[in-house]
């Protein structure tokens, strides 16, 4: 008997969208390179970015939205929806096939394997699919880049243009 080591492709009739939820207070480089190869792997990915009431973000939810939109604006298989709820309704609702979600370190797959049991529990349905980051982005977290920011430094090569202008004003405005 022989080993089969046939790659296994995508039927063509599957259509597949991933939802990638966060709350995206900023996002980053690393948000932006997770999402450009999520778009290799699925036909639609929808970025849902969450009120995120249990935070405090930097950046309200009307312009975390808009700045998301404007990052993915050159790509026309990604959505942006702004959403408050459960993910596995959002999914639910969305028709997607599974949840998009970044690991830079071990930290992250323990949080994201529990979050992802749970959901499961919520909905049988629910899937998880993981990245990895580029290296070069493996460090990168929003919660640093809006420390950086509001110490006054550089967070220009850690995010997209759009981004740097908007803690520019935030600058100008005294972080209002």
């Amino acid at each position: 008997m022989t080993a089969d080591h046939t790659i296994m492709t995508k039927p063509s009739s599957l259509y597949t969208k991933v939802v990638y939820p966060g709350t995206f207070d900023p996002i980053t480089n690393g948000h932006r390179d997770l999402v450009v190869r999520a778009v290799k792997l699925f036909d639609e990915v929808v970025i849902a970015v969450a009120l995120g009431h249990h935070k405090k973000p930097m950046f309200s939810f009307e312009e975390r939205v808009t700045l998301v939109e404007t990052v993915f604006a050159d790509l026309p298989q990604v959505s942006v929806v702004g959403f408050d709820g459960l993910l596995v309704d959002f999914m639910r609702e969305q028709s997607a096939t599974a949840v998009l979600r970044g690991l830079r370190a071990m930290s992250d797959f323990e949080y994201e394997f529990q979050l992802a049991n749970m959901n499961r529990e919520l909905d049988d349905n629910f899937e998880a699919v993981f990245l990895t980051p580029a290296p070069k982005y493996s460090f990168i977290s929003s919660t640093m880049i809006r420390e950086i920011g509001k110490l006054d430094g550089d967070v220009d090569k850690f995010v997209p243009v759009c981004v740097q202008k908007a803690f520019d004003t935030k600058r100008a405005n005294h972080w209002k």
